[in-house]
């Protein structure tokens, strides 16, 4: 059985030299090519036959895969399989069945992470009408597939995840933080954010009060009255 091992390399400024995490630069062996990004099951199979090298590059608390390089030999024989056992009936009917499962599973989530955010507005009776077409709006912005939102984390519990997409969509719909002129000094956004999040919480809070107002006047109010 092939010896499978993955090392996980940064990227350098030479395209065929990789930077290991105990800082020596290696250069791929002689038949080595790179597989792109992009066909996890490929990915995944080159991975299982032998010996890889990850490339990962590292943008804040992002990671991007830069490909992955194999052997060239190890990689044409895996799509070479992997191709003809994606050209059969049967894998067709499974990816069909998969696609209409992962659907249903999205839908479903959809709806509970709205009824999510709208257990955790807990707005007044007076204004359970925003409440439903608030909840409605952040579900539909936090939740698609690959948004890379909160919402689609399962590291913290819905409820933080709920609070943190009102928030989020709050900052955006409710502030005029996408036209502001944010100095590029380190700390200025988060600090920025921070402060928009304290007046969306007491925003929140003025709506968890059985005190009428004037909706003209109320930027969630006007938010949730725009179009979708």
């Amino acid at each position: 059985m092939a010896e499978t091992l993955t090392l996980t390399l940064a990227p350098t400024r030479d395209p065929r030299v990789f930077a290991a995490p105990d800082g020596r630069l290696l250069a791929p062996p002689a038949g080595w090519a790179c597989l792109p990004p992009g066909d996890a099951a490929l990915t995944r199979r080159v991975k299982l036959a032998g010996s890889s090298w990850s490339v990962i590059e590292h943008k804040g608390r992002k990671a991007f895969s830069r490909g992955l390089w194999a052997p060239e030999a190890t990689i044409a024989s895996v799509r070479a399989a992997l191709e003809a056992e994606r050209s059969t009936e049967a894998y067709a009917r499974k990816r069909v069945a998969d696609v209409a499962r992962r659907e249903q599973t999205q839908a479903a989530y959809v709806v509970s992470f709205e009824q999510s955010v709208f257990e955790m507005l807990r707005f007044s009776p007076r204004w359970d009408p925003l409440a439903r077409v608030v909840a409605a709006r952040v579900a539909a912005h936090a939740t698609p597939v690959g948004s890379g939102t909160v919402a689609r984390t399962e590291r913290i519990p819905v409820e933080e995840r709920a609070r943190a997409a009102v928030i989020a969509w709050m900052r955006h719909q409710t502030t005029g933080y996408d036209d502001m002129r944010i100095a590029r000094v380190k700390g200025a956004r988060r600090e920025v954010r921070r402060e928009l999040a304290e007046i969306s919480r007491s925003l929140l809070d003025l709506h968890r009060r059985d005190t009428p107002h004037e909706p003209r006047g109320c930027t969630l109010c006007q938010a949730a009255a725009k179009p979708a």
